[in-house]
């Protein structure tokens, strides 16, 4: 009666410690080739191409390549832009997959940066997690299912 039965092992075992580890999906993916400037403007269409050359010098600009609102255009004109799902946000992304406030774009004497708000699913720039980078042209972000690229006017970078 107080004897074990063969399927109680509970005994014999010695206590197991769960382990827990983080993986970095970006890191997964295989090593790209950064694309260069020249294919980036080949990709574009002719309407996308001029619209890019007639930047204003102090102007910089987002456009979708991929996700829901593909071909769409952000212009960043002003010295500090809110990107999010919230209506009121310069920078509206209508998704789920994108925090109501996400990130945030500021100019400064270096050029544009991004920073993201502690957003649930991160903001990516060329597939690497920042909390805050400087954007280049040619710069790939990655805000919920949506892939930015970063466009300036003539004299920036």
């Amino acid at each position: 009666m107080g004897a074990s039965t063969p399927h109680d092992d509970s005994s014999k075992k010695s206590p197991t410690r769960d382990l827990t580890s983080t993986i970095h999906l970006s890191e997964l993916r295989s090593v790209k080739v950064e694309p260069r400037l020249e294919e980036i403007f080949s990709s574009l269409s002719s309407e996308e191409r001029s619209i890019v050359a007639a930047l204003p010098k102090e102007s910089a600009m987002f456009i979708v390549v991929a996700g829901p609102e593909k071909g769409a255009r952000f212009l960043l004109d002003g010295d500090e832009l809110a990107i999010g799902r919230d209506s009121a946000a310069d920078i509206y992304l209508d998704d789920a997959t994108v925090s109501r406030k996400h990130a945030r774009i500021q100019r400064t004497i270096a050029g544009f940066h991004i920073e993201d708000l502690g957003s649930l699913n991160g903001t990516y720039v060329n597939s690497r997690s920042i909390a805050i980078a400087r954007l280049l042209v040619g710069d790939e972000v990655h805000i919920g299912k949506f892939r930015l690229t970063y466009f300036t006017g003539k004299g920036n970078s």
